[in-house]
C-alpha cells in the first residue's frame, strides 16, 4: 500500500500539490470560526448535582444571579474609603448600568470589605452567554467605562470575575501562541541546520505545516459546530506545538530515509519512493498509536477533554497525509543537489561512534542498563504521591499579573475567601406542595455549623420562588472557591444538606465549589475509563504490528513507568502550593503513552529487522541502538524542545503542560526507546516475539520490498547495500 502511495505522489506531483491547495482553500473558506468557552461548568454533564442547581436557579430565580464579573472599588492611596469616596463608587455604578453594555443586564452595589478599604459592584450578564467571547467584550467595555467614569475622583477600579477571567485568557493565549510558534519555527530552523545544513530542508517543513495547520484548525472547527463541542482558548497554542513538533518528526523519518536511499545509489524519484515504502508502515503505525490515545479522550466526561481528543487526532491525521503524499511529492521535484544546498555532505557517510558504543554497551551489559534505566525512572515516579489537583483551569490559565488575578487575590484576602464565588444551596418540594410550613431556620442553622463554612443566610421574602416550591439558601465559605479546602467544605455542605433537608424537600449545592467538586468526580471516573482503554487499544496495535503477544505487554508497561516518572517530577517541580492543573495528568498520559509508543515502535521495528537477518538478541539490540538511536535522538530533541516552548506561554497550565510533556518525551526517547527497551528485549530474547516469529527470518518482508522497487536502481539491477541506519549513517 504505501509503495503504491509514493509511487503515485512522485510520479505526480504536481497533481499532487494542486490538489493539496484545492482542498485548503475549499475547507478553509467554508470553516466557521472556532469557538471558545472558559465557563467550567458547560464542560460537565447534566447529571451532576452542580449543573441540576444551575438548571434550578434559571428556573426558579431567574432574576438571582451569581456575578458574571465584579467591579473592585479602592483609593489610589489604599486608604480606607471616604463618605465622598463612597458616593462616587454609587454615582460611577449607577452610570454603568445605565450604559447598556451588550450583555449587560444591570449593575448593582456590592459589599464594603471589613478594613473598609474596598467596595464591589456585582454585574449580572446574560446566562445564555456564559463563558463566551462576547461576555468577554463586556468586561472589557465594564474596564474601559469604570476607568473613565472614576477620573477626576480618588479612586480607582479594577474588573474581575469570569467575564473577566475570559477577557485576561483569550489576551493571555494570544501571546501564548505567538511565543509557541516562534519558539517552535526557531528550534526546528537550528536543528534541521545542524542535522542537514540546507535551507530549503529548513524552510519545507514550515511551509507545508503552516497548510497542514490550517487545514486541521478549519476541520476541528467543523467537527466543534457539527458535534457541539466545547472549546478553550488554551487549546490553540497546543495545536502549533503538535503539528510542529509531530509534522518535523515525520518529515525527518522521511528526510533521513530519502538520504539513505541516495547514498546507496538510488535515482531520486525511486529514492524517494523507496523511502515512503519504508518509513510509510512506521509512520502510520507512529501516527495511529497517538490517534488512538487522542480519541480515547472522547469516552471523558468532560466537554473540555471531548473536543480536546479529536481535535489533537484530526490534526495528527492530516499530519500523516502530508507526511505520506505533500512531503515527497514536492521533495521530488527538487534535484538533490538543490534540496541540500549549499549542504556539500548529503551524499557521503559519517561515523556514528556515540552510538555504536551505547549499542556495544545494551548488547552486553543489558541487565544492568535495564535495571539502571529501570530505577531512575522508579525514583522519579515516587513524586506522584504528592500529587494534588488544582480545578481552576480559568486562573491557572491567566498570569499572575493580569486584572482578574489581582482583583481575585485581593478579595480573598480583604473579604472571605469564598465572597468572590458563593455557594448556593436550593430546597426543592419532591410533591409539588409550597415550603411554607418549612422550618428553615433549623436547616439554615445545620449549615452553618459545617466545618468550613463562613456565614449561612436564608430571606424569607427573597428566598422563595413564586409558588413556594423552591427555596434558596446563601452560603459562603471560608475559602477560595477553587481550592482543596473549599471542594472538600462542599462535599460536607452537601452530606449535612441532604441529611438535613426537612421532609418533602431535596437539597441541591450550586456554585462554582461545587462545579470544581463534580469536576474532580468527572475526572476520577475518566482517570478509571480513558487510561486502560488507551492502553488496551494500543497494545493492539503493538500486538498486530509486531504480531506478538509478550512485546505489547513489556513495551506498554515501560511507557506508563515513563508516564509516573513524568508526573513525579511534574509534581516535584510543580506541585508545592496550589497544586497542578487538575487536566494536566490525563493530557500527560496521552502524550507520554503516545509519543513514547512511537519511540518504542520505531526501535522495536529496527530491532526485529536486526533479529531477522540472523542476529543473536543482545547483537540485535546493539544494532538497533546503533541504527535508530540518531534518528529517535533528533526526533525526541525537535519535539520536546518545541513542546518546552509552552513554558513561556507565561501561565500555570501552560507552562505546567510544556515542562511536563516536554520532559516525558525525554524520558520515552532517550531513557526508554534507547536504553529501557531494547536492554529488556535482549533480556527476554526470543520469547519477546511469542507466538509469532518476528525476529526468525524476514517473513518474506524483503521480499515484498524488493519486488516493490526498494534496493533497486532505475534498471531494475539489484545491489548489495551497505549497512545503515535510520539516518543513513554507515
Amino acid at each position: 500500500m504505501f509503495h503504491r502511495i509514493g509511487r503515485t505522489v512522485v510520479r505526480h506531483p504536481i497533481w499532487t500539490i494542486v490538489v493539496w491547495l484545492i482542498a485548503t482553500v475549499a475547507i478553509v473558506s467554508t470553516a466557521p470560526n472556532l469557538p471558545s468557552n472558559s465557563d467550567e461548568s458547560s464542560f460537565l454533564p447534566s447529571s451532576y448535582q452542580s449543573i441540576k442547581a444551575m438548571d434550578i436557579q434559571q428556573k426558579a430565580f431567574p432574576a438571582a444571579f451569581t456575578p458574571a464579573a465584579i467591579v473592585l472599588y479602592e483609593r489610589a492611596d489604599h486608604a480606607p474609603l471616604t463618605a465622598a469616596d463612597k458616593a462616587d463608587i454609587t454615582r460611577i455604578t449607577n452610570e454603568l448600568g445605565e450604559k447598556k453594555i451588550d450583555q449587560v443586564q444591570k449593575v448593582i452595589a456590592g459589599s464594603p470589605s471589613k478594613d473598609g478599604k474596598y467596595q464591589t459592584a456585582l454585574v449580572q450578564m446574560d446566562k445564555k452567554s456564559a463563558g463566551q467571547p462576547k461576555q468577554a467584550d463586556a468586561a472589557k467595555a465594564l474596564r474601559t467605562d469604570s476607568t473613565a467614569l472614576t477620573k477626576g475622583t480618588d479612586l480607582k477600579a479594577q474588573v474581575g470575575g469570569q467575564a473577566a477571567q475570559a477577557l485576561d485568557q483569550q489576551d493571555a493565549g494570544k501571546t501564548s501562541d505567538a511565543i509557541a510558534f516562534l519558539g517552535s519555527v526557531l528550534i526546528i530552523i537550528i536543528t534541521l541546520l545542524v542535522l542537514f545544513r540546507s535551507l530549503i530542508v529548513v524552510v519545507l517543513p514550515l511551509l507545508v505545516l503552516a497548510m497542514v495547520y490550517l487545514d486541521a484548525n478549519a476541520l476541528i472547527a467543523d467537527a466543534t459546530k457539527l458535534f457541539g463541542l466545547q472549546a478553550n482558548s488554551s487549546v490553540s497554542a497546543l495545536l502549533i506545538v503538535v503539528v510542529l513538533g509531530v509534522g518535523t518528526d515525520y518529515f525527518l523519518f522521511l528526510m533521513f530515509r530519502y538520504r539513505e536511499r541516495l547514498r546507496l545509489g538510488d535515482e531520486p524519484k525511486q529514492a524517494m519512493i523507496n523511502s515512503v515504502t519504508r518509513v510509510g508502515e512506521a509512520i502510520a503505525s507512529a501516527a495511529g498509536a497517538v490517534i488512538i490515545s487522542f480519541l480515547a479522550l472522547t469516552l471523558s466526561t468532560l466537554g473540555f477533554l471531548t473536543q480536546l481528543g479529536p481535535a489533537l487526532a484530526i490534526l495528527v491525521a492530516v499530519t500523516l497525509i502530508a507526511g505520506l503524499t505533500l512531503f515527497p511529492a514536492i521533495c521530488s521535484l527538487i534535484p538533490p543537489r538543490a534540496l541540500f544546498w549549499p549542504g556539500k555532505k548529503w551524499g557521503e557517510e559519517p561515523s556514528d561512534a556515540r552510538f555504536a558504543a551505547l549499542g556495544r554497551l545494551v548488547g552486553r551489559k543489558s541487565a544492568m542498563v535495564a535495571v539502571f534505566s529501570g530505577l531512575v525512572m522508579v525514583v522519579l515516579a515516587l513524586g506522584t504521591f504528592g500529587f494534588k489537583a488544582n480545578y481552576d483551569l480559568a486562573s491557572g490559565s491567566i498570569p499572575k499579573t493580569k486584572e482578574s488575578v489581582v482583583v481575585q487575590d485581593t478579595m480573598e484576602k480583604a473579604y472571605s475567601a469564598g465572597a468572590a464565588d458563593p455557594t448556593s444551596v436550593f430546597l426543592t418540594s419532591t410533591n409539588g406542595k409550597p415550603l411554607d410550613s418549612v422550618d428553615f431556620s433549623g436547616f439554615v442553622g445545620k449549615l452553618r455549623q459545617v466545618d468550613g463554612v463562613a456565614s449561612a443566610s436564608f430571606d424569607q421574602k427573597t428566598g422563595l420562588n413564586k409558588d413556594h416550591t423552591t427555596a434558596l439558601v446563601d452560603l459562603t465559605l471560608k475559602y477560595s472557591g477553587a481550592s482543596d479546602q473549599a471542594i472538600s467544605a462542599v462535599g460536607k455542605v452537601r452530606t449535612v444538606a441532604a441529611a438535613g433537608a426537612p421532609p418533602g424537600t431535596e437539597a441541591v449545592v450550586g456554585g462554582t465549589s461545587s462545579i470544581y467538586r463534580d469536576i474532580n468526580a468527572a475526572v476520577d471516573h475518566d482517570y478509571r475509563t480513558v487510561f486502560p482503554i488507551a492502553a488496551i487499544l494500543i497494545m493492539v496495535i503493538l500486538g498486530l504490528l509486531l504480531r506478538s503477544v509478550v512485546a505489547p505487554w513489556y513495551l506498554i508497561a515501560s511507557v506508563a513507568l515513563g508516564f509516573g516518572a513524568t508526573l513525579g517530577a511534574t509534581v516535584l517541580i510543580f506541585g508545592r502550593g496550589d497544586g497542578l492543573i487538575f487536566l494536566l495528568p490525563i493530557i500527560m498520559y496521552l502524550f507520554v503513552v503516545a509519543i513514547g509508543t512511537d519511540y518504542n515502535i520505531l526501535m522495536i521495528a529496527r530491532l526485529r529487522e536486526e533479529a531477522r537477518e540472523g542476529k543473536e538478541p543482545r547483537e540485535a539490540a546493539a544494532a538497533a541502538l546503533r541504527h535508530a538511536g540518531p534518528t529517535i535522538a533528533s526526533a525526541g530533541f525537535i519535539l520536546a524542545a518545541t513542546f518546552a516552548t509552552l513554558m513561556l506561554g507565561g501561565n500555570a497550565f501552560l507552562v505546567e503542560m510544556g515542562f511536563a510533556i516536554a520532559f516525558g518525551i525525554v524520558v520515552a526517547a532517550f531513557v526508554m526507546a534507547m536504553f529501557f527497551t531494547p536492554s529488556l528485549t535482549a533480556l527476554i530474547g526470543h520469547a519477546a516475539w511469542w507466538p509469532g516469529h518476528a525476529d526468525r527470518g524476514d517473513g518474506g518482508h524483503t521480499g515484498e520490498l524488493l519486488a516493490a522497487g526498494d534496493g533497486r536502481p532505475e534498471g531494475g539491477e539489484t545491489r548489495d547495500a551497505p549497512e545503515l541506519d535510520d539516518s543513513g549513517r554507515r
